[in-house]
């Protein structure tokens, strides 16, 4: 009789187990009770191409809204889609972790291409402004009300599930939502834009971005950059001394945790001592990695980080007030329409991403009305030292695997040739440095 019982008890047992596996494979659950089982019973992983997450959440109709995948399939390059025109059920639950190795390659969801729009810039006056270029390559791909910034008010638990399928710097793959979420709700959402036009001129935001190429090393263009309404630096931006070629005002210094710690023994041989601190300097990070979030917790806190006060980086210059942290969908905006290298395609995928510089020149994009590049790669920067700093000898560019310099440098001509930026260039004279400056 107990042998019976036993396995009448071990079918109802497996019927019930094979019930609940079919109504939650089709959908007839509650969503929260099938998310658990999902995670539960181990089924929330990829099938070709699409994750769980994606056939739940974002291929629903609702009403006569049409599934994300078929959308995505159907737009033209001129729609605007963005994830605000996509009614989605409320996540309850972040998703399993989803980790880089399971994939050999950038993955590609349907949603890849798809980002938060804000509300449309201030209206430009500025005859010269970037915005009316005519190029119509750099227009079909330029969307100038990207979610630039990311803040506490922005992100929720879907859009923690949805950038969780992006690897870092674009997304929060492989990290735990109970370590990175109550860092992101310390982030302030910003009270003014990044830069406004100077009072008293044309309407015009002129901006300059400095890169640290050795290209600058005796160009004497200090007095142009300095001329500018406002300067971006980033990484080793050392001024003290090179004044004369790159001018001595700061007013954006875009950084990553390891870029503005780094560059203090990186540089120190140069005479770096700190990094820019311009009177109401704004400051802007890219959220490179898990040592970023640990960066923001303790910067906001006022604590210390592995030893290390990040407050003291900003020589008594930061203020909630001017600090921005770029929004993972810019990130990626930036990489998927302007600097998708081949190296994606590569196994080294995970690394692969452009560089601090590329990310400012963007950041300037979108926030100036004309922008000008100094100290980026050009075609003949075999001729330059690494970087400007390197007066008494002379290094070669390292090109790192994380970072396609040579997309970089044809982007940033093309881009001067279509006449959306002003690109630096010379080719050693110093009389042709003069008709450069001069044109």
């Amino acid at each position: 009789m107990a042998h019976q019982t036993m396995l009448l008890f071990s079918f109802f047992l497996v019927t019930l187990l094979s019930i609940i596996l079919f109504m939650v494979s089709h959908g007839n659950l509650p969503g929260s009770i099938r998310y658990r089982w999902k995670a539960m019973l181990g089924i929330n992983r990829f099938r070709g191409g699409h994750s769980f997450y994606e056939l739940e959440r974002l291929q629903q109709n609702e009403g006569n809204m049409t599934p994300l995948s078929k959308r995505t399939a159907a737009i033209s390059t001129k729609d605007l889609v963005t994830m605000n025109e996509i009614k989605l059920s409320p996540a309850e639950y972040p998703i399993p972790i989803i980790h880089k190795s399971s994939f050999k390659k950038l993955p590609q969801w349907s949603f890849e291409d798809i980002y938060n729009l804000d509300a449309p810039p201030r209206p430009s006056t500025c005859a010269q402004s970037l915005r009316n270029s005519k190029d119509e390559d750099f227009q079909k791909a330029f969307l100038p009300n990207i979610r630039m910034f990311l803040h506490k008010d922005n992100i929720n638990m879907r859009e923690w599930n949805r950038l969780s399928h992006f690897n870092n710097p674009f997304g929060f793959m492989e990290m735990k939502y109970e370590d990175v979420m109550p860092v992101l709700k310390l982030i302030p959402k910003p009270k003014e834009p990044l830069l406004l036009p100077k009072p008293g001129g044309d309407g015009c935001v002129r901006c300059a971005v400095v890169g640290t190429g050795g290209i600058l090393n005796g160009s004497k263009m200090g007095a142009e950059i300095d001329s500018h309404d406002y300067v971006f630096r980033m990484n080793g931006a050392v001024i003290e001394g090179y004044e004369e070629d790159v001018g001595n005002r700061t007013s954006v210094y875009v950084h990553t945790s390891y870029s503005i710690t780094a560059s203090l023994y990186l540089f120190k041989k140069y005479g770096y001592k700190y990094a820019p601190h311009d009177q109401g300097i704004k400051y802007v990070m890219i959220p490179e990695g898990m040592r970023d979030y640990l960066w923001l917790n303790a910067l906001f806190k006022g604590e210390k980080a592995s030893k290390k006060d990040p407050r003291t980086y900003y020589s008594g210059q930061f203020s909630e007030n001017h600090f921005y942290v770029l929004h993972q969908d810019f990130l990626r905006y930036v990489r998927n329409r302007f600097l998708k290298s081949s190296n994606l395609n590569q196994g080294l995928w995970p690394i692969v991403r452009p560089t601090n510089g590329a990310f400012a020149i963007f950041t300037a994009l979108h926030a100036c009305d004309t922008v000008s590049a100094y100290g980026f790669m050009t075609e003949d920067y075999r001729k330059y030292s690494s970087y400007y700093a390197e007066k008494h000898h002379k290094t070669n560019v390292v090109f790192y695997a994380n970072h396609d310099y040579i997309l970089e440098k044809n982007l940033w001509k093309s881009l001067h040739d279509k006449k959306i930026i002003k690109l630096f260039q010379r080719t050693g004279s110093q009389d042709e440095i003069e008709i450069s400056k001069r044109a």
